[in-house]
C-alpha cells in the first residue's frame, strides 16, 4: 500500500511513536448487538469479512449490499448487524488491517544496529509484501477513495505520517554513509514507496510470477529509485 488519495501528504522528517500511529480510527465497531469479544465471535467476524471482501473485491463497494454479504454467508440479517452495524464498517475494517501491516514497516526494534540502508530496503520490501499478502483488501483505498469517512482517512494519513517520518531521515543517514545516491529526499521516498501503489492496476494472484518473485522484482526496483550503490 504505497500513496492513496486518502494518504498523500508531504513527510516531516520527524519520528513518530508507533502506539499513536497505529490507534484504530473510530470505526463503529461494538455498534451492532455483540458486546464483548470471544474466541467464538470473533470466528464468526472473521467469515463476515472474508465473506465481504469476496463480493467488494468482485463487485465494488457500491454494487455490493448487506443483503448479498447475507446469502454468501447462508445466514440471516441479524447475524451479520450483531457483529457489524453496516457495510461501511466491514469495508473499513477490511481496509485497516493492511494500512496498519504496510505503514508500520519500519518499525524496527530500538537499538537495531544494523546499517540505515538495510532498514530502507527491508522496510520497501515489507511494504510490498504486505500490500501483496492482503490481496485485494489492500487495493480497496485505490479503487473507492470515496467510500471511507474523514475519520478514518484522518487515521489512514496519521499512519502513512508515521512511515514516512522513519524512512526520510533513514534515507539520508544512508546517504551519509554513501550507501545511496539520490537528491531530493522527499521525493525519492514517495517515488520508491509508490511501486506497490501500482499493483491495484496490475497484479492478479496465479499470475506467471509468484507472489515472492513480485516482492523481489519490485524491491530491486526500488533500489534503484533509491540510488543504491553496488559493491564492487
Amino acid at each position: 500500500m504505497g500513496i492513496t488519495s486518502a494518504t498523500r501528504h508531504k513527510p516531516s522528517g520527524k519520528a513518530g511513536t508507533s502506539a499513536a500511529a497505529t490507534a484504530q480510527p473510530h470505526l463503529p465497531q461494538g455498534t451492532g448487538r455483540q458486546r464483548a469479544a470471544t474466541q467464538g465471535t470473533d470466528l464468526q467476524r472473521e467469515r463476515i469479512l472474508q465473506a465481504a471482501a469476496r463480493l467488494f473485491a468482485a463487485q465494488g463497494y457500491a454494487n455490493t449490499t448487506m443483503a448479498q454479504i447475507v446469502r454468501a454467508l447462508g445466514v440471516t440479517k441479524p447475524f451479520v448487524y450483531y457483529y457489524f452495524r453496516d457495510k461501511q464498517e466491514i469495508f473499513e475494517t477490511l481496509s485497516w488491517r493492511p494500512a496498519v501491516d504496510c505503514f508500520t514497516a519500519l518499525d524496527f526494534a530500538a537499538g537495531d544496529p544494523r546499517r540505515a540502508s538495510e532498514k530502507v530496503l527491508e522496510g520497501i520490501e515489507r511494504l510490498i509484501r504486505a500490500t501483496i499478502a492482503h490481496h485485494p483488501c489492500a487495493f480497496f483505498p485505490y479503487r473507492e477513495p470515496q467510500v471511507y469517512r474523514p475519520e478514518y482517512i484522518a487515521a489512514q494519513k496519521r499512519l502513512a505520517h508515521h512511515f514516512y517520518d522513519l524512512l526520510c531521515p533513514l534515507l539520508e543517514e544512508a546517504r551519509r554513509d554513501g550507501d545511496l545516491d539520490f537528491t531530493e529526499t522527499k521525493i525519492t521516498a514517495l517515488a520508491a514507496c509508490s511501486l506497490p501503489g501500482f499493483l491495484y492496476s496490475w497484479y492478479r494472484p496465479g499470475g506467471r510470477l509468484s507472489p515472492d518473485e513480485v516482492v523481489a522484482e519490485l524491491t530491486k526496483l526500488a533500489s534503484r529509485v533509491i540510488g543504491l550503490r553496488t559493491q564492487d
